[in-house]
């Protein structure tokens, strides 16, 4: 059995790790030569301004009073610059959004594994090309840019991560700092010659992230009136900083500025996914080499905002976030970032036409250069015989068109040669993607065989354990045959040579040479697969195509209830009516009519509301109060038993109800704090931790009689979730941190979801136990419905359509083989919960049923 579990451990595993391989691979290649527009750039120096977390909607609309929260930022729109809505990708985070911003490309999420901040791949960046560079905010995001830098022209100054604390008295002090850093450097500069020249060079980028509007969201969401107040701050400091370089420069003219958010928010405070909250941003852009605004009569938009934000005078200018990159290079003259994906949005250039036409084709160059490194790598590392190029850009045609631009350039054909350079972008742009996606296919197929190969595998072991159909095989011992295993290792061989020749990474012999193993197990159980297919040719045929159709009609109840989740409704409420189909209703009517009740009352919650409304805490106090009472009855029943072991039991259950009592108060005394923006009280913060620490060992201590190990189990898991059901976001961990800390918040977030896991597993091995059925066949039954689950999922994985459709895609079978996974950890951790005791002294009672 334990032999079993890791080899489904194992193998599940490297199918869960096959998406990150197959889908989330670095898009990233090296060996470019840098580009940059040979034409004099309108600006010495540029001045980007992120405030994090800010919503398009929410800086461009106005308020009750018909006033804007950006009086300054307004007026930039109305009488200086240009405007637009930045559209980002998911996952709508702050390191990928400014991986977009600033290098131009759209980072995999193979960098969540490093919280957002190191860099999992070296990557050119605005501020690397830059003669120099100086930023100021968050320690979590400047770090980054600097660290892949090279040379040192990039300077960073951040304050101390103990100051993003979203429980803090006033995050807007945050954005104050970096304003007033700012102001502090300018005016050391003076007296500082060697800083005083530096900052007079061209080529220059500053860089102010502000990190208060997020903070704020994330504390108390952006409908708050501190969220908003936060973004009249940042108006204000923006305009400060913009007078200070007026003046500091003498009004030269030779400044851009540009403003804009990394993502943005849901109206609950959270970001990450694909919502149009989160992934609608302000660009606001003005100064040297920006045209002014243009005042239009009508625009075309598939949304109304510009009705609601009153713009609708004022020409939209939309891009893609990884378009301000290539935008802020050719402003100031830098070679674009190496790996940038961005296109020029020409629309905001207010300078001549060739220097626009020379600006799209240096774009066009230079993402040219990542297709033809890229289509040579692959190139190289295929057989000749195997190869096949992306037709669309042939050699000749790349010729082709550059010359073709070249010579409308030269002709002062410049809107021919912007269009051209256009064309062949997003021919580079699709050969990238095929590339990218070369072995996509083959890797593919190699993972549905393994999964196919292992459901079977599985479904074999359940029906030579627990059926009737070796029963008639004959018991004489056969001299093995060597032919089987001797095809195999052939096959492997043969597999590992091909992937040697094509010097193919490491991973690709994992995905390629598991089925082997796994179809070699398959297959020697051959008599038991000749068995199962002689027993269902005499199987009637009705009776067979009704379980295979019943059986297949719940997998698709379960996959549809990702879509839908009305789906559970349908299918619990088909279960109510199972026991009036079968005999057990003329049997037991009391247990098929509590199976019906329970089953109804369960359909109820699919139907009820989803994240979005705001916390309840009387919600988390009332249930608390409810496993208080349910509490309180056993233990009163307890104390009517006599002997001294049970004394034993009592004082084990009256520690976890003060247990429970302490988190209902520790929930509604950190509320209270955070409202008033006390921060998180310490005592909290200990009892918390506390209680999370001792919420898997208080349970041992307890009898194993099933009953009461169940209750303990209960309670102990009970304090720890009425801890974390303080909100549906970040929010929910404030118990326990209000300090910014990815990895911490994911696990304690993580946790709260595998809670009620840990539950539905303990009440099932209870029913193995009282059933004496097999744990092993019961859990391989629900670990084949779980993989048939995730294969389907596996083909339903697209890269194409919206980004928010891809990420749904990939995250439902990320959610099922995790959920896989842990089902496996989860069985062994039932098991010793409900099955194991501990003893401070004397010898361990054996369990009671």
């Amino acid at each position: 059995m334990l032999l079993f579990f890791a080899l489904g451990l194992l193998v599940h595993f490297v199918f869960f790790a096959s998406i990150f391989d197959i889908y989330f691979t670095s898009p990233l290649v090296h060996g470019m030569t840098p580009q940059f527009t040979p034409l004099p750039p309108p600006a010495r120096r540029l001045v980007l301004f992120v405030a994090d977390g800010l919503r398009a909607d929410a800086l461009y609309e106005l308020d009750e009073n018909g006033n804007s929260r950006a009086p300054f930022i307004r007026n930039i729109i109305m009488h200086e610059g240009s405007w637009g809505v930045s559209h980002t990708r998911v996952p709508t985070e702050s390191r990928p959004g400014h991986v977009a911003l600033i290098a131009g490309f759209y980072e995999d999420v193979s960098a969540v594994a490093k919280g957002w901040k190191e860099n999992p791949v070296e990557f050119d960046s605005l501020f690397n090309e830059s003669k120099y560079t100086w930023s100021w905010g968050s320690p979590d995001i400047l770090p980054m840019f600097a660290k892949g830098a090279s040379g040192d022209h990039v300077y960073t100054y951040s304050y101390d991560s103990k100051r993003q604390d979203f429980g803090a008295q006033d995050a807007t002090k945050l954005d104050t700092w970096v304003f007033d850093n700012v102001k502090d450097f300018f005016h050391h500069a003076r007296n500082n010659q060697s800083l005083l020249s530096k900052i007079n060079e061209e080529k220059i980028v500053f860089f102010l992230h502000l990190l208060g509007i997020d903070t704020n969201g994330h504390a108390h969401r952006p409908s708050s009136r501190d969220y908003k107040d936060n973004i009249k701050k940042v108006d204000d400091g923006v305009k400060e900083i913009v007078s200070m370089f007026n003046h500091f420069y003498g009004n030269d003219g030779k400044t851009t500025f540009i403003f804009t958010s990394d993502h943005g928010m849901t109206d609950w405070g959270s970001h990450g996914a694909g919502h149009p909250s989160e992934t609608l941003t302000p660009l606001v852009t003005w100064g040297a080499g920006i045209k002014y605004p243009q005042r239009v009569s009508a625009q075309q938009f598939d949304d109304a905002f510009l009705k609601e934000w009153r713009l609708e005078n004022w020409k939209r200018l939309d891009v893609n976030q990884a378009d301000i990159a290539p935008l802020m290079s050719s402003l100031i003259g830098v070679p674009f970032p190496l790996n940038s994906v961005g296109i020029l949005p020409v629309d905001y250039l207010n300078n001549t036409d060739i220097f626009q036409a020379e600006s799209m084709f240096t774009n066009a160059v230079q993402i040219l250069e990542q297709f033809k490194v890229k289509m040579t790598q692959k190139k190289e590392a295929t057989l000749p015989f195997l190869f096949t190029p992306f037709k669309s850009l042939s050699d000749s045609k790349q010729f082709d068109i550059l010359r073709k631009a070249r010579s409308y350039i030269k002709d002062r054909k410049f809107d021919e040669a912007v269009s051209l350079c256009k064309e062949l972008i997003h021919l580079a742009l699709k050969g990238l993607s095929y590339y990218h996606t070369y072995d996509r296919f083959f890797l593919g197929i190699n993972i549905a065989i393994g999964f196919v190969g292992w459901i079977s595998y599985a479904s074999l072991l359940i029906i030579k354990s627990h059926s009737n159909l070796i029963r008639g095989v004959s018991k004489e011992v056969k001299k093995p045959s060597h032919f089987l295993p001797c095809s195999f290792v052939a096959i492997g061989i043969l597999v590992a040579l091909f992937l040697l020749i094509q010097a193919c990474p490491w991973t690709y012999y994992v995905y390629c040479l598991l089925p082997v193993p796994i179809w070699y197990a398959v297959l020697r159980e051959f008599q038991v697969i000749q068995d199962l297919v002689t027993s269902l040719l005499t199987y009637p045929l009705s009776h067979f195509v009704g379980y295979l159709l019943v059986f297949t009609l719940g997998i698709e109840v379960l996959v549809l209830s990702f879509f839908y989740r009305y789906m559970l409704t349908v299918g619990l409420t088909a279960f109510a009516g199972w026991p009036f189909l079968t005999r057990l209703w003329t049997r037991a009517k009391v247990t098929s009519l509590s199976w019906t009740f329970f089953s109804l009352l369960l359909a109820v919650f699919p139907l009820m509301p989803v994240v979005g409304r705001k916390p309840d805490i009387s919600l988390v106090m009332g249930a608390g109060l409810l496993v208080l009472l349910l509490s309180l009855y056993v233990v009163t029943s307890l104390t009517k038993r006599k002997d001294s072991f049970i004394k034993e039991e009592l004082l084990v259950h009256l520690l976890q109800v003060l247990s429970t009592v302490l988190s209902m108060y520790v929930v509604y005394s950190t509320q209270s704090s955070l409202l008033k923006k006390q921060g998180l009280p310490l005592t909290n913060q200990i009892i918390s931790w506390a209680t999370l620490a001792s919420s898997l060992i208080v349970p041992l201590l307890s009898s194993p009689a099933l009953f009461q190990r169940l209750f303990s189990i209960l309670l102990s898991l009970m304090s720890t979730y009425l801890l974390l059901s303080t909100g549906f976001d970040l929010a929910s961990v404030y118990c326990f941190l209000t300090v910014f800390s990815p990895f911490m918040m994911g696990s304690l977030m993580m946790w709260k979801i595998l809670i009620p896991f840990v539950l539905v597993m303990c009440a099932f091995e209870a029913v193995q136990l009282t059933t004496q059925l097999s744990s092993k066949s019961l859990f391989l039954i629900v670990l084949v419905i779980s993989d048939i689950m995730a294969l389907h999922f596996f083909f339903l994985v697209k890269d194409y359509g919206s980004w928010l459709d891809i990420g749904t895609s990939i995250s439902h079978y990320v959610i099922v083989m995790s959920m896989t996974i842990f089902l496996v950890f989860l069985n062994g951790l039932a098991q010793l919960l409900t099955t194991k005791k501990l003893r401070l002294c004397g010898k361990p009672k054996s369990h009671l049923m």
